[in-house]
């Protein structure tokens, strides 16, 4: 039960996060949503974080299998890996009055099948996971936004069971932690969370030390995602349909919780986690069940209670994007060709149905960046 006092302060938050919506639709803010797929074209959409309207997608850029993206710190450069066998990173330039993107080059990713990659906090460094090799590199990335050859390259070893059998290296996930020297590695293959200590300045990785977190035998870990106060990383598993919480800097496993309701018999993998920015809210996407898992963090231990199993109102929910504000979520229906615009309800977590966009092929992964409006 929560204290008069705790009531006072979540109504001053949600109090401050109103007024600040409310200045930046003054000020006439809203967002580009850039839509990678399997295919050739990278889409481009215009979200109303008002009304939570989105534009029919048009193309904006083509690139050969442009799955997964990630957004420049500067809000100036889309990266796009290229999820072929001669993986590359291919970077954009970001016209942020109109959204369109310009070519601006690609570099190979040293292995096959990258399908996730992140920046550091500077902008200066790429870090792309390759699936198919089993594999992390590093890449630089010039003022210009233009990605040069990689100057790191670790290729995994070893294997798991997963799913009665012997599994080889799948890299699935890179990300760093808020300190930025960390680099972690979601391997689906080895059931681990590899540790790389990361050096911007040399773009360079080097084994830490523990060099990993071992995630139960089978589970496939897939995606992380670090609360914003930094305590806690909350790891996905594809085959177990389960999250597990790790305390942090630690790395101490606190929970491992289910992403299905009880009952649920049917096939089912996951795909993306994340945690709302107010820190309060874990979301994580179930495919076959077709719904995101929505959990309450408990704020001192960061344990998950959940809360609702909500449709997606399509087929195998891939990635997901939350604004920067956490009002919306929106969904990349895969096997459906549809993004599922969800409004969040800021004192539950909830999800409340809204647009539901289709004609969308393959969508894979939902990225937000705030549209310059024209000078007055």
């Amino acid at each position: 039960m929560q204290t008069a006092n705790e009531d006072q302060g979540d109504g001053l938050v949600r109090a401050l996060l109103t007024a600040l919506l409310a200045a930046r639709i003054l000020a006439g803010a809203d967002f580009f949503v850039y839509i990678g797929t399997y295919g050739k074209t990278i889409y481009r959409a215009r979200f109303d974080p008002a009304t939570g309207a989105i534009t029919k997608p048009v193309p904006a850029a083509e690139t050969e299998n442009p799955s997964f993206l990630a957004v420049h710190p500067s809000g100036k450069f889309l990266y796009a890996v290229n999820e072929n066998r001669d993986g590359r990173v291919s970077g954009f330039a970001i016209e942020r009055e109109t959204g369109a993107l310009t070519p601006l080059n690609s570099a190979s990713t040293g292995g096959p099948g990258p399908c996730h990659l992140a920046l550091d906090e500077t902008g200066s460094s790429v870090l792309v996971a390759n699936y198919e090799g089993g594999s992390v590199a590093v890449l630089p990335v010039d003022a210009d936004g233009r990605v040069g050859a990689a100057t790191a390259f670790i290729q995994h070893s070893g294997s798991s069971v997963n799913r009665e059998r012997q599994s080889k290296p799948h890299a699935h996930w890179v990300g760093l932690a808020p300190d930025h020297r960390l680099a972690l590695v979601a391997d689906l293959g080895l059931d681990q969370v590899l540790l790389y200590r990361f050096d911007a300045g040399r773009h360079s990785l080097t084994a830490s030390n523990p060099p990993n977190v071992k995630i139960k035998p089978g589970s496939g870990p897939r995606h992380a995602a670090f609360h914003p106060s930094g305590r806690f990383v909350y790891v996905i598993a594809e085959l177990a349909s389960t999250i597990t919480v790790l305390s942090f800097p630690a790395l101490a496993e606190l929970q491992t919780i289910k992403t299905l309701p009880a009952g649920f018999s049917g096939d089912n993998t996951t795909a993306e986690i994340a945690v709302h920015p107010s820190g309060k809210f874990v979301y994580g996407s179930n495919r076959g069940h077709d719904s995101i898992a929505v959990f309450a963090v408990d704020p001192a231990h960061g344990t998950l209670t959940p809360v609702e199993y909500a449709p997606t109102r399509g087929k195998t929910p891939r990635n997901f994007g939350i604004d920067p504000e956490g009002h919306w979520l929106l969904a990349a229906n895969q096997a459906s060709n549809s993004i599922a615009v969800f409004r969040i309800d800021p004192a539950t977590g909830r999800l409340k149905a809204s647009e539901l966009m289709e004609g969308v092929p393959s969508p894979v992964c939902v990225k937000f960046v705030e549209r310059k409006p024209p000078p007055r």
